[in-house]
Formats: C-alpha cells, sequence, structure tokens
C-alpha cells in the first residue's frame, strides 16, 4: 500500500485538504471524500464527460486527473455554479430549454459549456456542438443542449450590457 499525501486545493472557492494515495484519481478524492457528487463516474475511460471539472481555467475530465496534480489548484464542479440561492445562467438554460433529460451528463455538460462561454461568451451553434462533442448524452437529444448553451449565452451577454 502507497503512502498516503495530504493535498490542498480551492474546491468551489474554498480551501480543502484531502489524504489520498498517489493514484488515486480526482473524481474519486471529490465524490467519496469531499462529498461532491455533481460530477459523476461515467466510463473512467474519459469518453464520455460525466466527470468533467473546471481546473484551473481549464475543462477536464476529472477521471484521467490524479488528485495529487491538484496540489494548490483551484477546481470547480457543478456545486459551486449556484450563488446564494441563484442558479447560474446555465443551470438556468438547461432547465428552461429542457436541456436535462435524464441528468446524468447534464453536471459535466454545464461544467464544460461554462469553459467555453468564458473562452467565447457569443458561440455559434457549430462551435457549442464542437465543444460538446467530448461530453456525451445518452438520451439522444443535443438539441436542447445546444440551445440551453445558447440561451446562457444571451442571459450572460444581457447582463455584462
Amino acid at each position: 500500500m502507497a503512502k498516503k499525501q495530504a493535498v490542498s486545493f480551492k474546491l468551489n472557492g474554498r480551501q480543502v485538504e484531502v489524504l489520498v494515495e498517489p493514484r488515486e484519481l480526482l473524481i474519486h478524492s471529490l465524490r467519496e471524500k469531499l462529498q461532491h457528487t455533481g460530477p459523476h463516474i461515467g466510463c473512467e475511460t474519459s469518453h464520455c464527460g460525466a466527470c468533467t471539472v473546471d481546473l484551473d481555467g481549464m475543462s477536464v475530465k476529472s477521471c484521467t486527473v490524479l488528485t495529487v496534480q491538484c496540489q494548490d489548484a483551484e477546481v470547480l464542479t457543478i456545486e459551486g455554479f449556484e450563488q446564494s440561492g441563484e442558479l447560474h445562467a446555465l443551470q438556468e438554460g438547461f432547465t428552461q430549454e429542457h436541456g436535462l433529460q435524464c441528468g446524468y451528463c447534464t453536471p459535466g455538460m454545464i461544467t464544460r459549456a461554462f469553459r467555453l462561454l468564458k473562452e467565447n461568451p457569443s458561440p455559434s451553434e457549430e462551435e457549442i456542438r464542437y465543444w460538446m462533442a467530448g461530453n456525451l448524452c445518452r438520451c439522444t437529444g443535443y438539441q436542447n443542449i445546444v440551445k440551453a448553451v445558447q440561451y446562457a449565452a444571451k442571459k450572460m451577454s444581457s447582463a455584462h450590457t
């Protein structure tokens, strides 16, 4: 058994510390040690994107990141989106445009879309589909997910004007 290591990072704006084996994946630390169950374990091979989180300003699949790589990092999960009881524009968009479907992929979709809108506040439909290609919806419908991201982009841009 490998020696455990303390890893400290910011999770949704709050400093946390976890004791992990060097081979422990971030998704397991988030769900099992920090009780942040928004990111889901899907394929565990980085194909489905259900475990997507934002790590130091990059969209990553937490099933392919070791927790020890997160020392002093900033991690954002779906739990960090709602602020003071108000849904984030993306959460609202997924609700308003029926992008939720079964909901299993939704946390990863919203987190991935968050990074898209940070880097491109006004994406085209084609750009949204390109960015979301690494997040699989097994309910078959991407159209409402695209509409949800467009909804959020409009709401976020109108808030800044």
